[in-house]
């Protein structure tokens, strides 16, 4: 593509469109906010008014058929990710869709298959890969660690995060006539819980480490403390932990530690909500010093955003995660859900279904 500028359009306006999306594509030097799509007329058109979209649709369908539209960000409940995606492949466009990919391991399967019929870019959002300290961490890693021993990660939700974004975020405009999936996909939290949290924890692990092979998982639930404990085997031999709890009775605990042949990295992650770059020291046993980047930027949306937009517009390489990243997302957190049924260790590869199947 010859353009400049990318033009996105987001699909509804719930609350991550609004703390995130709208925000990022307004302030993305190589894209624009051109759409809103949302059922609802009274939010979609203050969304449109209040960030300066160009033109607000109250139809998907309408939408996807503009041909001045390039791209769209999937910002729906977890059960809309696969088909609204599909829809805008094979409408022509490309898609940035918000974490988890999707909600089984089939419809990742089928999203994969629409992505390579299309010729398009699908990029799974999960913007913890544009945190400047977990990329320097990454880099690190490849670089100069040499042989990986040992990772331990956790993300650790707190029973007063929501005190915290209220203070920090715009205020959330809702409504009752959202559309929204059958069924209330809050009814079961432990399913809940690991969709939302445990498909970032997963994936900032990968990340780091590389391909999962399996899980062994035990899981607790004390007074709607819930927590996972995971050991993990990592395809390149590292060993692993991770540590999933949700809500710990203090504040937000989210970060991990590296351990290898030439150096060590200790990280410690915010919320998100606070736009700052992970905390992230990285020991260089040939140096005997460590340091720590500062990652001033630390809008780490916008940034998924604008790589995205690259990615596009010049064919830039893709930073974020691909399509079978967030279908081993999925099959992780498929995983771990048998291994706590069954108590027994568990491959990735032999997974099928949902986590409630």
């Amino acid at each position: 593509m010859s353009k400049k500028t990318l033009n996105i359009g987001v699909l509804g306006c719930g609350a991550i469109a609004q703390a995130a999306h709208f925000e990022s594509c307004t302030k993305a030097k190589n894209a624009e906010l051109y759409a809103i799509c949302d059922v609802v007329d009274e939010l979609r058109e203050r969304m449109a008014v209040t960030h300066g979209a160009k033109k607000a649709y109250a139809n998907y369908d309408d939408m996807l058929a503009d041909p001045e539209l390039d791209a769209v960000i999937i910002a729906t409940s977890d059960a809309f990710h696969v088909p609204a995606s599909i829809k805008a492949l094979e409408a022509g466009k490309h898609v940035l869709c918000e974490k988890p990919l999707g909600v089984t391991i089939e419809e990742g399967l089928a999203l994969k298959e629409a992505e390579e019929k299309s010729g398009k870019l699908v990029q799974v959002a999960h913007m913890k890969r544009f945190d400047i300290g977990i990329q320097q961490a990454r880099k690190f890693i490849n670089e100069r660690m040499g042989k990986l021993t040992a990772l331990k990660a956790w993300y650790c939700d707190s029973t007063h995060r929501y005190t915290v974004t209220d203070a920090v975020q715009p205020k959330i405009v809702s409504s009752s006539e959202s559309l929204k999936p059958k069924g209330n996909p809050k009814a079961n939290l432990q399913t809940y819980y690991m969709l939302a949290h445990g498909s970032h924890l997963i994936d900032t692990a990968r990340f780091l480490a590389g391909d999962i092979v399996s899980v062994r998982a035990r899981y607790k639930d004390d007074a709607g403390l819930r927590c996972w404990f995971v050991e993990t085997e990592f395809a390149n031999g590292t060993l692993g932990h991770l540590d999933l709890a949700v809500s710990v009775r203090m504040d937000w605990h989210e970060g991990f530690h590296v351990y290898g042949e030439n150096g060590t990295i200790k990280a410690k992650t915010q919320n998100p909500w606070y736009f700052q770059t992970s905390e992230v020291d990285i020991f260089d046993e040939a140096t005997a010093t460590t340091y720590r980047p500062l990652g001033a930027d630390g809008h780490f949306y916008r940034r998924q955003v604008e790589a995205f937009a690259d990615t596009i517009l010049n064919d830039a390489p893709m930073l974020g995660a691909t399509i079978e990243d967030g279908l081993e997302s999925i099959r992780g957190m498929v995983a771990i859900a048998k291994s706590v049924e069954t108590g027994e260790k568990v491959y990735l590869a032999d997974m099928k279904g949902g986590l409630e199947s």
